[in-house]
C-alpha cells in the first residue's frame, strides 16, 4: 500500500475510535481494526515492512520512522480516547452513587443496661468488695446437688416449695444457685468459705406480674468456725442499706427452710410509708425481700465439714425482686421484654 492509502486508513480508524461510545465498542474497534489480522495491521504495515527489506540503505530509515509514526499515533489515539471513557464512566458511577447531605440522619443510640444486670452488677461489686468470692454452676442440675445434698431427701415436704423442671428421674433445671455452694464446700471440705453464687434459676411458677418460670438469683455462703446470727444480720444490714439507701431498718420473721436452722425471711422498712403501713406493704409496714439462716449441720456434714467445729450463714435473692422494688417497676416480665422504651428509663443509672 501507498503511504497515501495507509494515511488514509489510519484516518479512518481514528475517527471509529472517536466514534466509540462506550468501553465496549472502543473495545470492538481496537479488536477488529488493531488487532492482527486487521487491514492495518496485516496489510499496511506489513506493506511497509516488505520495502524496508527490498528498499535502499538511504530509504530504510525514512520508513522506519513513518511506520513508528504511524503505529504510534493510532495508539495515542486510542489511549486518549480510553482515558476519557474511563472517565466518564467513573463520574456517572459516582453520581449514581452519590449521597444527598441534604437529608436528615439516622440518629443512633447508645444502648443501655437492663436494670436487672444493673442491680446484679451491683450486687457483685459490693461482695466482692468485702472480700467474696464468686462462683458459677451447671444451669442443668443433678438431683444429688440439688436437694438432696441441702438436705432435702427425696419425697421430702419441703420439695414441694420448688417445684421443678425435671428432664430425666435425676436431672433437672436447677430450683436455686446453692448447688453450687454444695459442690464449693464439697471441694474444699473443712475450709473456710465465703462466696456469692449469681446465676439463672428455674421453677415452674406461673407467669404473671411478680412471678416468672425463669428468674435471676444470687446466693451468699460463710462458713467458718465461730459463725452467728450477728454475722448473718450485720452483713444483711449492709447489704440493703447499699441496695436500699441508710435509712431502711430489717427485721427477721422466723420461717422455714430445709438447709437452714434457724431460717427467718427478711424484711426491709417500706419506702413508701416509712413502716407506717400502707397499700403496697400491706399495712404491715415491711415488706419480704428474702430468705436466709444459718446453714443447717446437716448440710455440712454431708458437704465434707466437722458441724461441731465449723457454723455459717446462707443468704438468697431474687435480683428481679430488688430491682421492682428499687425502681418500682410494676411486671416483671418488662426484664425480658427489651423495649428500648423501658430500658432507656435508667440511662443515668448505667452512668453512674
Amino acid at each position: 500500500m501507498e503511504r497515501a492509502e495507509i494515511l488514509s486508513l489510519l484516518a479512518s480508524i481514528k475517527e471509529k475510535i472517536d466514534v466509540a461510545k462506550d468501553m465496549k465498542e472502543l473495545i470492538e474497534v481496537k479488536n477488529s481494526e488493531l488487532g492482527k489480522k486487521s487491514k492495518f495491521m496485516s496489510e499496511a504495515l506489513e506493506s511497509l515492512n516488505q520495502l524496508i527489506r527490498t528498499a535502499p540503505v538511504e530509504e530504510k530509515k525514512a520508513l522506519g520512522a513513518f511506520i513508528n509514526e504511524v503505529k504510534n499515533d493510532v495508539l495515542s489515539h486510542y489511549e486518549n480516547k480510553e482515558r476519557v471513557l474511563r472517565e466518564e464512566q467513573e463520574k456517572a458511577s459516582l453520581l449514581a452513587e452519590q449521597i444527598d447531605i441534604s437529608l436528615p440522619g439516622e440518629n443512633f443510640y447508645k444502648g443501655h443496661k437492663n436494670p436487672l444486670y444493673l442491680i446484679r452488677d451491683e450486687i457483685i461489686s459490693f461482695f466482692t468488695d468485702l472480700g467474696y468470692d464468686v462462683y458459677s454452676g451447671p444451669e442443668i442440675e443433678n438431683d444429688h446437688y440439688n436437694f438432696e445434698l441441702l438436705n432435702t431427701p427425696k419425697d421430702h415436704p419441703a420439695r414441694d416449695m420448688q417445684d421443678s423442671f425435671y428432664i430425666d428421674e435425676r436431672t433437672l433445671l436447677r430450683t436455686h444457685t446453692s448447688p453450687v455452694q454444695a459442690r464449693t464446700m464439697l471441694k474444699h471440705p473443712n475450709t473456710p468459705v465465703k462466696m456469692i453464687a449469681p446465676g439463672k434459676t428455674f421453677r415452674r411458677d406461673d407467669d404473671d406480674l411478680t412471678h416468672s418460670h425463669q428468674f435471676m438469683q444470687i446466693e451468699c455462703l460463710v462458713v467458718d468456725e465461730g459463725i452467728n446470727l450477728a454475722h448473718l444480720k450485720s452483713t444483711l444490714e449492709k447489704f440493703m442499706h447499699k441496695i436500699f439507701g441508710p435509712k431502711r431498718t430489717i427485721k427477721f420473721v422466723p420461717s422455714y427452710f430445709p438447709f437452714t436452722e434457724p431460717s427467718f425471711e427478711v424484711n426491709v422498712s417500706c419506702a413508701h410509708c416509712h413502716g407506717k403501713g400502707c397499700n403496697m406493704c400491706k399495712g404491715t409496714g415491711f415488706i419480704e425481700v428474702l430468705g436466709a439462716g444459718m446453714v443447717h449441720p446437716n448440710v455440712l456434714r454431708m458437704c465434707g465439714y466437722d458441724e461441731h467445729r465449723f457454723s455459717g450463714f446462707a443468704f438468697g435473692v431474687g435480683v428481679e425482686r430488688l430491682a421492682m422494688l428499687r425502681y418500682g417497676i410494676d411486671d416483671i416480665r418488662r426484664f425480658y421484654q427489651n423495649d428500648v422504651r423501658f430500658l432507656k428509663q435508667f440511662q443515668e443509672e448505667y452512668r453512674k
